[in-house]
């Protein structure tokens, strides 16, 4: 099984919480010394992970991207529920999920699954055709939640969602068209909440799969959130109504 990269403060910080052993050596900036990565530094030696000094241009190969702050990990995948019925067979409670349809930015995406993690969301599930896979940019910006969130990419996201039913999971969409607002739904029992891309949002096979259609509120000029700041506010009405 390959290795994977994650790099940033909080990324890597939530795989030393969660799962210190699956980190097979950590590189860090040689020539930073600041507060934070003292911390840093002493948090990863308590948990006896190998320390790697490298230089900025060593770091930069193994991300990408400049934006590493000095701390790069390279680790072996957590394992997590093999498929989406095996997660939702051992949840406890109603269960609440996220569904992205055509969410393609690794940043936005990692936004979504930050939010997702912060509300409890038990998944987030994205259609593989339409959607970014989990990657390094992902876990930077995802600050960590790309390690404790189960994201399922399915085949088919019309299919995956009539399973949802099957199961008494009500399908909630978001569409700017939707006659009611979000504050007039009932989020207390078993919710999956669908976004769609910011511009074109959701698919009509999609739509056509909603149990029910909300909007958001909108009292300014602009016509549309981001997709990761609609998430936040869907997911944490749903918060609110089941009493958290």
């Amino acid at each position: 099984m390959s290795l994977k990269v994650l790099f940033g403060f909080h990324a890597v910080t939530v795989r030393l919480k969660t799962a210190p052993q699956s980190i097979r050596e950590l590189h860090v900036d040689a020539a930073r010394r600041d507060q934070r990565m003292r911390q840093f530094l002493e948090r990863a030696q308590e948990a006896g992970v190998k320390l790697v000094e490298s230089d900025d241009e060593r770091l930069q190969r193994l991300t990408g991207t400049h934006r590493h702050q000095g701390v790069v990990a390279r680790v072996d995948p957590v394992a997590q529920a093999k498929s989406l019925d095996d997660l939702l067979d051992a949840v406890e409670g109603p269960p609440l999920l996220l569904v992205l349809d055509g969410v393609t930015d690794p940043h936005n995406l990692g936004a979504c699954l930050r939010v997702a993690d912060g509300a409890g969301v038990h998944a987030v599930i994205a259609p593989k055709d339409h959607a970014v896979g989990i990657n390094a940019t992902v876990a930077k910006v995802a600050s960590g939640a790309a390690e404790t969130i189960p994201y399922f990419m399915v085949t088919n996201l019309a299919r995956t969602l009539g399973e949802l039913k099957e199961r008494d999971i009500r399908i909630v969409g978001l569409a700017e068209e939707a006659p009611a607002s979000l504050y007039e739904a009932d989020l207390r029992g078993p919710t999956a909440l669908v976004m769609g891309a910011e511009g074109p949002g959701m698919r009509q096979l999609t739509k056509k799969n909603c149990d029910e259609l909300v909007r958001l509120p909108m009292q300014g000029a602009v016509e549309s959130l981001n997709v990761s700041v609609a998430s936040g506010i869907c997911l944490y009405e749903a918060v609110r109504q089941r009493g958290g």
